[in-house]
Order: structure tokens, then C-alpha cells, then sequence
């Protein structure tokens, strides 16, 4: 048998094992069709993330558990939850959709939306009066190609209660820099500079280096909920549970959060080292945005 062959028939073979382990460990939770669809689609996701092999299996399940909880998709088109390995776990992940989604779901939201703001469109922000004034570019290819140069969410409940919040790029970039664990600005402008080499890559495995804008939205998103909006018993356990490794007993444990808001709109008061920044820790690289 060719070495193509034995691989694929190792992946079967992997992909039944876990595909059992699983159905084991939902056998008493989820029935029928809904069991089914849940083994098909951890099955999926480690299949589509192969660092995933290496993570706990009981983490896995956990993570995947803790969104079918929530009544989302794993889907990475969607981009409801991510199942992410850090290290040799499985973390649960929120994505910004999801985030949104829930607050539709709750029927207290009639509108809500998060935007990047690119260079040349921002005619004005008035924190006080929260009132932004700009000029969206229309022509979407001229528009991408233009950088980025901050952040717009905004909700509106149905009892007509309205709350906009606006963070320059810089501001969002030294929060991250600040709270983030795993993120460093240093690196992050070397990478984008090209100072990074490929081979050294897998080293930067943080959303913030794999999609910045996307951890900004929801970054935006969480301060903007948490503080002035309303909650749903689903929402309260998603930004409790958000980034964690959940173990076998639903019991979250916060190894590397990239997100360190409180409920009440704060941020932690527990800041990374001020001592000279080191090389972010070797970690599997996630194929989250891949």
C-alpha cells in the first residue's frame, strides 16, 4: 500500500475511533438524529483541524457540548464557535456571530451590528451625544484594499434603548496588547511588516495575529453587550464559558483568555507582566480563519 493509502486509511480509522468515543460520551445526553449530527460534526471539526488529534478527547466533546448547549453551529462558515486546540485541550471559542446571534434570539434586540471603519470614511465621532458621522465607501473592492482605522458597534432594543461604542484601531490594538496573554504588538507589526518567517508562524497561533479585525468585532461586541445590554441566561453562560476549557463536569478553566472584559464593562484588573515582552509560547496553530 502506498504511504497516501495508509494515511487515509489511518484517518478512517482515527475518525471512526473518535466518531465511537463520542457517541459514548452523548449516548445519555443527545438522541437520535440530533446525537447523530453532533458526532458528525466534532468528527468534522478535528478532520478540518488536525491539531485537534492531539487535544484531549474529553475537551473536545466538552467544547462541542457547550455549543450544541447554546443551540449553535460548529459550522466555521457560519462562525458561531470555534473548537480550538491550546496545547494538548480543546477550547471553546465564541465567534462574533455567535455573539449576535444569541442577542437576536433573545427578543430584546431590534437591531445590532459591529463594522470596521477604513481610512478616508470617518468624518466625525462624538463620544458624549454617541453619534458617528461617516461615508461608507460603496465600491467594496476599492473599499478592502483601504486600511483600517477602527471599530462601530451599536444595538437598539425593542423598548427603543439605543448604544453605540467607537474605538480607534490604535485603541483596540493596545487593549489587546495590554489584556491579551497570547498577543504581542511588537510581533504583531513584524508580521505584518513580513519580519516574520513562515517557518516561525506557527509560533503566533492567537485569533489576534489570524484575524484581527475579527477578534476587534468581537472584542467591540462583548464590551458593548456586557455593559449596557441585555443578557439572556444563554448569553450570560456563552461570556462566562467564551475561551475557556471546559473539563468533564461543565466546570470552565480559564488557561489563555484572549478576552479579559468583565460583566460590568470593565476589563480585568490583572494586566500581563509589565516586564520586557518574551516570544509568544510554541503553540499548535489554529486553522480557525484558514
Amino acid at each position: 500500500m502506498s504511504s497516501i493509502g495508509r494515511n487515509l486509511a489511518e484517518t478512517k480509522k482515527q475518525d471512526v475511533s473518535l466518531a465511537a468515543f463520542v457517541n459514548n460520551k452523548v449516548s445519555n445526553i443527545l438522541n437520535g438524529t440530533k446525537r447523530d449530527a453532533f458526532v458528525t460534526s466534532v468528527v468534522s471539526a478535528v478532520t478540518i483541524n488536525p491539531n485537534l488529534s492531539v487535544c484531549s478527547r474529553g475537551t473536545i466533546v466538552s467544547a462541542a457540548l457547550q455549543g450544541a448547549a447554546l443551540d449553535l453551529s460548529p459550522s466555521p462558515v457560519l462562525g458561531h464557535f470555534y473548537i480550538v486546540p491550546y496545547k494538548d485541550k480543546a477550547q471553546f471559542q465564541l465567534g462574533y456571530k455567535g455573539y449576535i446571534q444569541l442577542a437576536i434570539r433573545s427578543g430584546q434586540y431590534r437591531r445590532i451590528n459591529v463594522l470596521e471603519i477604513r481610512e478616508g470614511e470617518l468624518l466625525g465621532w462624538n463620544p458624549f451625544a454617541e453619534k458617528i458621522s461617516v461615508e461608507i465607501i460603496e465600491d467594496d473592492e476599492k473599499r478592502e484594499k483601504l486600511p483600517v482605522v477602527g471599530y462601530y458597534a451599536m444595538f437598539e432594543l425593542v423598548n427603543g434603548f439605543e448604544k453605540s461604542v467607537y474605538w480607534s484601531k490604535k485603541k483596540m490594538e493596545q487593549h489587546a496588547d495590554r489584556y491579551s496573554p497570547a498577543f504581542s504588538l511588537e510581533s504583531f507589526k513584524k508580521i505584518q511588516e513580513g519580519k516574520i518567517p513562515k517557518s516561525e508562524m506557527w509560533k503566533y497561533s492567537s485569533f489576534w495575529y489570524a484575524d484581527f479585525d475579527q477578534m476587534a468585532f468581537k472584542t467591540l461586541l462583548r464590551h458593548l453587550i456586557s455593559k449596557w445590554g441585555v443578557m439572556s441566561i444563554d448569553m450570560q453562560s456563552a461570556i462566562e464559558k467564551d475561551m475557556t476549557i471546559i473539563d468533564e463536569n461543565g466546570i470552565p478553566q480559564y488557561e489563555d483568555n484572549d478576552l479579559i472584559d468583565l460583566p460590568d464593562g470593565s476589563v480585568s484588573d490583572v494586566e500581563k507582566d509589565p516586564a520586557p515582552k518574551e516570544e509568544p509560547e510554541p503553540s499548535p496553530k489554529d486553522s480557525f480563519f484558514e
